[in-house]
């Protein structure tokens, strides 16, 4: 057969892109599609979550393809679409498919959106009104403003109530479940009673805290739950500046930790950084072990290391026992501490002449009191000069 009367076949990518094309053309030639574009804050309605002119119908994330061509029913597949073209007999089928995650967290956000305009709104107002010693009603009725009254969820759609007495409406979000129902009230119940309670008996307290954040302290420390920073060194909310983690582990490639030490002392200037473990730390116990934990496993690799840069020390005393354990406590947090002054963040600060200390403290579950360990880094002169920056 002579290449004359070969049929010519279109590649498959060069089908999907004259595809494409052919979409994005019909859709462009139609200015009354973008001029109705849904530009406004609109609730998305989860029937049909995304319109068929929208960019979004074909470039959207591949669930959200999915999930539109399940919910529309359409005579044709759209570009990129994930099914081919609806059957008859599903057309007129009820869909079982609980709300879509993905739709009801876009529903919450613009709810919320829709709540903090209509606030300003109508503070702007109110704070106009007051000043001019003027209530206009019909000022608040155009822009919706109910003045003087509570937000209602009809207006705001997601909240009943104020802020203060707020509760979700679950309508059109995804189901929750007894157990966390009851769980959120209880905390939240607990938390007011103790806003309640300070307030009652520290006046101004929470107004003061709003205002500024002037922490002289750094806590780096583990994140078992029984370590509460500010409770065990009997400080206020923002006294304390906090970055926990499995073991109080610091390394020089943990970029939260990294963060949270370059902000402590470089913006909120915090004299004192404390690195505190605690006896009976299970990231450590399980550093002495040869078990399989899974990811966590690569993070207690910088505490088998110290072991093992010790393990002379560690064969005087029995295999496995309390001692070996509270041993390894204490070398990582000298280890962690030594290792907070070797930052570029710190020395920097040291060469331009801040003041800043460094401390290794343990504290010890069985009777609630902190162990200091005798290390206290105050100054460039105590760690190894290849640290070391040049001033500024």
């Amino acid at each position: 057969m002579s290449s004359n009367s070969r049929t010519p076949s279109i590649p498959i990518s060069a089908s999907k892109g004259q595809q494409l094309n052919t979409s994005a053309t019909n859709r462009a030639s139609k200015p009354s599609d973008i001029a109705t574009a849904p530009h406004s804050h609109t609730i998305i309605d989860p029937k049909d979550p995304i319109g068929s002119s929208s960019p979004i119908f074909t470039r959207s994330h591949p669930f959200l393809r999915q999930y539109q061509s399940s919910c529309t029913p359409t005579t044709s597949a759209p570009a990129f679409s994930t099914s081919a073209t609806m059957k008859d007999t599903d057309k007129d089928t009820p869909t079982s498919r609980p709300p879509s995650p993905t739709i009801a967290a876009a529903n919450a956000t613009e709810a919320l959106f829709e709540k903090r305009l209509h606030e300003s709104r109508h503070k702007h107002h109110h704070d106009h009104d007051h000043k001019n010693h003027n209530h206009n009603d019909r000022r608040h009725e155009d822009c919706g403003c109910n003045h003087g009254h509570t937000a209602s969820s009809t207006e705001f759609g997601i909240y009943q109530g104020s802020d203060d007495e707020g509760s979700v409406d679950l309508e059109g979000l995804p189901p929750v479940s007894d157990e966390a129902r009851r769980f959120t009230e209880q905390l939240l119940g607990q938390n007011k009673a103790w806003a309640e309670r300070m307030d009652r008996e520290r006046p101004g307290f929470f107004a003061k805290l709003e205002k500024q954040q002037t922490p002289q302290v750094l806590w780096i420390g583990c994140s078992d739950s029984r370590v509460p920073a500010n409770q065990i060194v009997n400080l206020d909310p923002g006294e304390v500046f906090v970055h926990r983690n499995i073991a109080n582990v610091v390394t020089h490639t943990d970029m939260n930790l990294l963060s949270v030490v370059e902000y402590a002392v470089d913006v909120l200037k915090v004299r004192h950084i404390i690195v505190c473990g605690h006896y009976g730390c299970g990231g450590v116990a399980a550093s002495l072990t040869q078990k399989n934990f899974g990811v966590i496993d690569n993070w207690l690799r910088n505490i088998k290391d110290l072991y093992t840069i010790h393990r002379k020390k560690f064969d005087k005393l029995p295999s496995g026992s309390k001692e070996q354990q509270d041993l390894l406590t204490e070398l990582n947090v000298i280890q962690s501490a030594l290792n907070v002054g070797h930052t570029s963040t710190i020395q920097k600060a040291w060469a331009r002449g801040a003041e800043v200390s460094i401390h290794a403290w343990c504290y010890r579950l069985s009777d609630g009191k902190i162990r200091n360990l005798g290390l206290c880094i105050e100054g460039p002169g105590a760690t190894e000069e290849v640290y070391h920056v040049e001033k500024p």
